[in-house]
């Protein structure tokens, strides 16, 4: 089962970026991702064995335990690998220096939890952001960044951590479709 350890922001913080982004979205060729899966992956897990599932779950609740919740709002902006030749539109959180030390944790910790259950970790360092678009080919999206860095949400606490799977090709205009497994409070 392909998975990931994600921290899903409220619905208000998902529809104030929403609306944002809504008058926007006619003017870019992207596959914008919807609202209802708008996340941050803390870990992600290609291949997650049934077998692992049950002490993969006990791992990872008793990582979240041992986190604080943190305080933070969706601002800013950025693009993967970068504006100049981007595939990745994503949108950035507001932290301060606790907040990004107990969010790498919170990664560090799923990531942990995983591996100590067997089931590999993909993926490269931990750089908190929610994927907002994608682009089918690198393209120069210097404007979409400087427009995101004018953006600010709502403040939202971090208080559950979310193992949702990811079932590739069965959501809308073949997307993958996700569902929460399970989730675990933080603190």
């Amino acid at each position: 089962m392909r998975m990931f350890v994600a921290l899903r922001p409220p619905e208000e913080a998902v529809e104030d970026l929403d609306e944002f982004l809504a008058v926007r979205r006619e003017s870019g060729a992207f596959r914008w991702t919807l609202a209802e899966q708008v996340h941050l992956t803390l870990a992600f897990l290609a291949e997650v064995p049934d077998r692992k599932l049950d002490d993969l779950v006990e791992r990872l609740e008793r990582a979240a335990h041992r986190r604080t919740p943190t305080t933070t709002r969706i601002a800013g902006g950025g693009a993967f690998p970068n504006a100049g030749r981007a595939r990745v539109l994503w949108a950035g959180l507001h932290l301060d220096e606790a907040g990004r030390t107990e969010l790498g944790r919170m990664a560090t910790g799923a990531r942990a939890a995983a591996t100590k259950a067997g089931v590999a970790v993909d993926g490269q360092r931990f750089r908190p952001h929610l994927t907002v678009a994608r682009l089918g080919r690198p393209a120069e999206v210097s404007s979409w960044v400087r427009l995101l860095d004018a953006y600010k949400g709502p403040e939202w606490t971090t208080t559950t951590v979310s193992l949702v799977a990811s079932h590739l090709g069965q959501g809308p205009r073949n997307r993958p479709r996700h569902e929460v497994v399970e989730e675990f409070p933080v603190g």
